[in-house]
């Protein structure tokens, strides 16, 4: 009994994966001390054998009218709360164990004014790892609800069992979520397989191994979870690991350790330069070229190099405590956002020359600049400064209606051959040709051309 002014209570005993045989004494001692008795589902083995010996007050009605898994479980917690001020105590029995994947225990806990009292429990992991074969230690394995795959599985490298996949709309969720980044568990071109697990330690007990693109094709139960191996590591896992490996560098590498944002400048300028030359590589090659693989690859990898420098600036801005990678991408996660109003707001601009004008004022405007010229680097290459200039010229154009100015009569050579070239640039322009990369493609063919003729005549 409960003594009066105590803290209201709520005794939630686990039931265990299967039926009443893997029940534990403690569980069901505290079922016969308290009279006033909540059970989540009596979907549920145990729950039904116990069912026939004690009064429980089920929430299986709350599942079948909420639109939302997540207004099931406060909704529940709600209604526990209010009958634990009541009665003063009161026992909740969950499936499997209190303290692995179940919400509702999750939000009693983080609930003041109450006192939780857990009664562990076997759970339908134990039997999971036994089934499957696998230490989850060794493996690094991690446990999620399949209702809320998205948020605690986002970024996720492991190997993951997902619980409560009790509904078909959650296993489709779970493979939109992952994709095709499921680990493929042959060599060769063999579809990945993940494991559907059912009624773990029950007679009706199934252990199914499921072609990866199928998964949305199984129906499962209140009883069903998933087993994923480990995932090929997407975007947001394979940049963490980068970082933590440029930190780990910043610390263990002498070389690394010396470098500073200065230092690392003609490093930043040579990634990049050497990013356009695999550019132009790739874009010598005709679609179906043999060579566009190795272009392909070569990009990759110059890609690669240049992302490294990216982050050994953020991982020294972080070191300053300035900014953090994370930043950087926040910044121009927002940035792009704020600059692509056709997109993400209702704007009328419709043409890519009205956006280019938008996009100019908004920089002019984030950045408070006095031009739109400004923002120039001034040790771009000449012809990339002066697609630049020409571009920003055009959109002060469109936005005041002014044109160029006539040109004086040039008489200096130089100035003539200056505007010859910025000629080239507007027309190159005007074909949508990066005059840069124009330039560097012929040039680069001239001096293959005569290297031939070199070697020939040697």
């Amino acid at each position: 009994m409960v003594a009066p002014g105590a803290v209201p209570r709520v005794v939630v005993v686990g039931l265990g994966p299967a039926d009443e045989d893997l029940l534990t004494g403690a569980a069901v001692a505290a079922i016969e001390q308290q009279p006033v008795r909540f059970v989540r589902t009596l979907r549920h083995p145990a729950a039904a054998h116990l069912a026939s010996r004690f009064a429980f007050n089920s929430f299986d009605e709350v599942y079948e009218t909420a639109e939302h898994m997540e207004d099931v479980y406060t909704t529940i917690v709600e209604r526990l709360v209010a009958a634990a001020i009541e009665e003063r105590s009161v026992l909740y029995a969950v499936p499997g164990s209190p303290v692995v994947a179940e919400r509702t225990v999750e939000l009693l806990v983080a609930t003041e004014d109450i006192e939780v009292v857990l009664v562990p429990a076997l759970s339908f992991v134990d039997l999971a790892w036994v089934r499957l074969g696998v230490d989850p230690v060794a493996v690094g394995a991690r446990i999620v609800d399949g209702h809320r795959f998205d948020l605690e599985a986002a970024g996720s490298m492991g190997a993951l069992l997902v619980a409560q996949c009790d509904r078909p709309e959650v296993l489709e969720a779970v493979k939109l979520a992952v994709g095709d980044a499921v680990d493929r568990s042959v060599e060769g071109d063999e579809a990945p397989e993940v494991v559907v697990l059912s009624g773990l330690g029950g007679p009706d007990e199934q252990v199914r191994h499921v072609v990866w693109h199928e998964l949305d094709r199984v129906e499962p139960d209140h009883l069903t979870s998933l087993w994923i191996p480990p995932l090929r590591l997407g975007v947001a896992a394979e940049m963490a690991r980068l970082a933590e490996l440029v930190a780990t560098l910043r610390q263990a590498c002498p070389w690394d350790r010396a470098q500073t944002h200065g230092s690392l400048r003609p490093h930043l300028l040579e990634e990049a330069h050497e990013v356009l030359e695999a550019l132009d590589v790739l874009n010598a090659c005709a679609p179906d070229d043999p060579s566009v693989d190795d272009a392909y690859d070569h990009l990759e990898e110059e890609l690669g190099d240049l992302l490294f420098q990216v982050l050994f600036h953020a991982t020294l801005g972080a070191e300053a405590g300035r900014f953090t990678l994370a930043d950087v991408a926040a910044g121009i996660h927002d940035k792009l956002v704020a600059r692509h109003p056709h997109v993400f707001a209702d704007t009328p601009e419709t043409t890519a020359e009205e956006l280019a004008g938008s996009w100019e004022r908004a920089k002019k405007d984030e950045k408070n600049r006095d031009s739109v010229f400004d923002g120039i680097p001034v040790g771009l290459p000449a012809l990339a400064y002066a697609a630049k200039v020409l571009r920003k010229s055009e959109s002060v154009a469109a936005t005041t209606g002014v044109t160029a100015p006539p040109p004086d009569e040039p008489t200096d050579p130089e100035v003539m051959v200056g505007m010859a070239l910025l000629d080239i640039v507007d027309h190159a322009r005007q074909q949508g040709i990066d005059p840069e990369s124009a330039l560097r493609r012929v040039a680069r063919a001239r001096a293959e051309a005569f290297r031939r003729i070199e070697a020939d005549c040697q």
